[in-house]
């Protein structure tokens, strides 16, 4: 199984609290804006940025960026009152926080059903608790509706009484078990954010891992990321390059009746030009949404 060939190199968190932002977001090139109720919501605006979110999707005006909602926790007052204005706004997406079994996810699909959501909208589900690390895989089986993994590393970084280092040692367990599960059920994945926004170097240093590790995108919390972000987790030209000759000289053989096929010195077989088409469906999809300029 293969995710949806979708840019989601950059999905940029906006306070669901602040309108400047939200207008704000409709001029940024990430491919995708997670609207948040959650973390970045004071517990007196949490009504008035609901509203706000849900008024915002609903007025448009965001172009090609996937708009996600990230309600409250379904057992906090304000999570289900969240879901159904979310719902009813119909964004691609409503991403649930702490995810940590699958009946949450089933939960969360039955409310948003009773509230009339579009068949549009998935379900993104945020592994950032041990417990929800652990059950990852259950949680991306859960459902189909289910599209996307998002990782909460600063959650789990304090859960786990671990540090923030350069090289995310204390994470990769953690990452590399919820890309296998995403992967296994066919779905996307993204990686957690970089808190230090001074930190440029470092930055790219953990989108590149995120890449070499397998991940769609990164998740962010400024502006100033997204486009380095976006560089990053792009195919570059060398890659389209190369992945056009296997292509070509793959499809070339198999008309001859051949199955496997030398490019640039190196042996081609068919899972080699799964990957090359996957890579060239994705350079496709970025080059015409830059094409768009929404």
């Amino acid at each position: 199984m293969q995710p949806d060939i979708r840019p989601r190199r950059s999905l940029l968190y906006m306070p669901g609290s602040n309108a400047r932002a939200l207008e704000k977001a409709k001029t940024l090139p990430a491919d995708g804006l997670i609207l948040d109720l959650e973390d970045a919501v004071a517990p007196d605006a949490k009504e008035q940025a609901r509203a706000q979110v849900a008024a915002a999707v609903r007025s448009g005006g965001y172009g090609h960026r996937e708009l996600v909602i990230r309600v409250n926790g379904l057992d906090t007052p304000w999570g289900e009152e969240d879901v159904r204005a979310a719902a009813s706004a119909g964004p691609d997406a409503i991403l649930l926080p702490k995810v940590e079994d699958a009946a949450q996810v089933s939960r969360l699909d039955r409310l948003m059903r009773a509230a009339g959501a579009p068949e549009h909208c998935t379900i993104w589900c945020m592994l950032e608790t041990p417990r929800g690390i652990l059950r990852a895989e259950e949680i991306a089986g859960a459902l189909a509706r289910v599209a996307v993994l998002v990782m909460g590393t600063s959650d789990l970084a304090k859960d786990l009484h671990a540090r923030h280092t350069a090289l995310r040692l204390p994470m990769l367990t953690a990452l590399s078990h919820c890309l296998l599960a995403a992967r296994a059920h066919g779905k996307a994945i993204l990686d957690g954010v970089h808190l230090d926004l001074a930190d440029a170097e470092g930055f790219r240093a953990a989108c590149r891992q995120g890449l070499e590790l397998g991940f769609d995108g990164k998740t962010l919390i400024h502006p100033s990321q997204v486009e380095p972000c976006n560089e990053v987790f792009a195919p570059d030209t060398a890659e389209v390059a190369q992945a056009r000759r296997i292509a070509d000289a793959f499809a070339a053989a198999s008309a001859e009746g051949k199955g496997v096929v030398l490019v640039d010195g190196r042996l081609v077989e068919n899972l080699h030009v799964e990957h090359a088409r996957r890579t060239l469906a994705l350079a496709a999809a970025i080059a015409a949404r830059s094409g768009s300029g929404a």
